[in-house]
């Protein structure tokens, strides 16, 4: 799994309509037909908390993100993932599964 460093994708990822938002969490995606393995930006601010939550939070999508990646679920592709300050006191297994959640359906979009 990449990060997204460039402000081409960036750009891709703002016009995408690709867009899901499952309660405090935002998936956008553009898909890749490469062979690329998927890139992940996330998008934590400074309204969810303090410099150590939003380190914490950051840490626990990455960590779900790269669990998701290890188990094949991910499509190749660029995604955002956005959150809202209520994420930041959900439980890590409430935020997987909302996490997982988006990103199974944004991949659904992406697939149609």
């Amino acid at each position: 799994m990449w990060r997204i460093r460039d402000r081409a994708t960036f750009d891709e990822l703002r016009r995408s309509r690709l867009r899901v938002r499952h309660g405090p969490i935002s998936v956008t995606f553009v898909p890749d037909a490469g062979t690329d393995p998927p890139r992940v930006a996330y998008a934590v601010g400074r309204r969810v908390g303090t410099a150590v939550v939003r380190n914490r939070l950051r840490r626990r999508l990455r960590a779900i993100v790269a669990e998701q990646e290890q188990a094949g679920v991910l499509a190749a592709g660029a995604y955002l993932v956005a959150v809202r300050p209520e994420a930041a006191v959900l439980s890590f297994e409430e935020l997987k599964t909302t996490v997982t959640s988006a990103m199974t359906r944004v991949q659904q979009l992406g697939s149609r």
